[in-house]
Formats: structure tokens, sequence, C-alpha cells
């Protein structure tokens, strides 16, 4: 299993960086162009009043299409975009050198390969987000003031530098850092929980594939490897969303209302 795992693992110091950071923020644009419309009639719904018509993520959807067609949907993606591409690098740099750090910290108290890697990757989580939030936290204020605007009593804007100049005017650069307290205290456990799971759950899943086969030396096929990896991300994900969604709300509000 050990080694099954070994062979899959990303090796930060042999890493073709160029490689990695392009086809990450490849990966990344495709993701946030697929995923996009869902954070728009999310972010409506958590900021929806007690009086708002739309009430379900349905007939949000079908309001913005109707009033502004597709577009509608991807209000605020170019600054989404923007903004998140240098943050991910930020991200994914802080996270495996971090990971790298903490396993070799972990090495002398000779704990079980699972737990090593839950603690390690829950490090590299948390230290990760914490950095990223700093560039992340103005980029959710712009482009969430965007996919609010004209709903439930919000201001119209004419363009992220827009939102960006009046939140400047209004309530200077902290303005752009509003929730910004309650970003960390959402995402960094939430990342570490998040990362924690997924390197623990990727163990212990071929540990579980591999009972029994402990004379296959080979390299895992490619199937194997996504299936593990997915099913990895199934379970973190699931598992950090318990903690994520209630403090989402709560930050979204926070960043796109005008008065506190």
């Amino acid at each position: 299993m050990a080694q099954s795992f070994g062979q899959t693992e990303i090796n930060w110091e042999k890493l073709d960086k160029t490689k990695f950071y392009v086809v990450g923020a490849g990966l990344f644009t495709g993701v946030t162009v697929a995923l996009y419309p869902v954070s728009v009639v999310k972010t409506r719904l958590q900021v929806a009043t007690k009086d708002a018509v739309e009430r379900n993520a349905f007939s949000v959807a079908k309001g913005l299409v109707k009033t502004n067609g597709i577009p509608g949907l991807y209000r605020g993606f170019g600054t989404v975009i923007t903004g998140a591409i240098p943050a991910r690098v930020l991200f994914l740099t802080a996270l495996e050198t971090t990971k790298v750090a903490a396993f070799r910290m972990l090495e002398p108290f000779r704990l079980s390969e699972t737990t090593q890697a839950a603690i390690a990757n829950g490090v590299a989580g948390m230290t990760s987000s914490l950095f990223a939030q700093f560039v992340f936290v103005p980029i959710d204020v712009v482009s969430q003031k965007l996919m609010v605007q004209g709903y439930s009593g919000h201001a119209q804007y004419r363009g992220g530098l827009d939102v960006a100049r009046k939140v400047l005017r209004s309530d200077g650069i902290r303005g752009l850092y509003r929730g910004f307290g309650l970003s960390v205290v959402t995402y960094s456990p939430s990342s570490a929980v998040w990362w924690a799971s997924y390197g623990s759950s990727q163990r212990f899943i071929w540990r579980f594939l591999e009972h029994g086969a402990k004379n296959d030396e080979g390299t895992p096929s490619l199937q194997k490897i996504m299936l593990v990896q997915a099913s990895g991300g199934i379970i973190a994900g699931a598992t950090a969303s318990c903690i994520t969604t209630p403090l989402d709300t709560i930050k979204t509000r926070l960043q796109v209302c005008t008065i506190l």
C-alpha cells in the first residue's frame, strides 16, 4: 500500500513547476466556468430578504436568465478569474511546500501513515488557505457585489473597477477586506479538514483496495488512481462542507451589505 501510494503522490521537489501552474490554472478556469452560475445563484439566495420574490435556486436562475440572459449567470466572472488565478498559485505553492515540511517534521514521531498524512495535509491546508485569503477576500467582496447587484435592494455597478472604486471611497482599504476575519475562521479550518480528510482517506482507500494483493508491486493503473483520488475528494468535500456552509452564509451577508 505504501509503495502504491508513493507512486501516485506529488513530489514537489521533482515537479515541473511551469506545467503544474499552467495546467492547474487551466483546470481551475474550466471548473470555475462550469460552476460559476451555481455560485451566483447561491450568493443571491444567501442575501435574499424575507420579502424577496425569488426564494429558491430555480426561481433565482430563471429570473437572471429572463432579465439578463446567460451573461446574468456570470456576473463578476472576469473579476474572479483575474484575481483567483494568482491566488491559486499562492495557495498551491504554500500547500505543497508546507506539506513537505510537515511530513519531515513528523518523521521522528513514527506515526501511522494515515495519521501522518492527516496531520501534514491538515497543517498545509490551513496554512495555505490563510495566505490565500489576502487575495481571495478582496476578490470575494467585489465579485459578490456584482453577483447581487440590483437584487433585493442592492446597488447597481458598472463593473469590478467601479465596485472597487466605490468601496475604497466609502470604506477605504478595510472595505475590501470586510469579512476577512470570518473568511479565515471559515476557510482555514475548512481547508485543514478538507486536506486532512483527502490525504488520510486516500491512504485508507489504497489499503482497502490492495488488501490481499501484497505481491502486486507495479504502478497502479490510471483508472485506479483517478478512482481513489475522486473518492478521497468526495469524502473530503462532504466533511468540510459541514463546517463551511453556515459560516459562508454569514460571511457573504457581511461582505455585500452596505451598512453593518
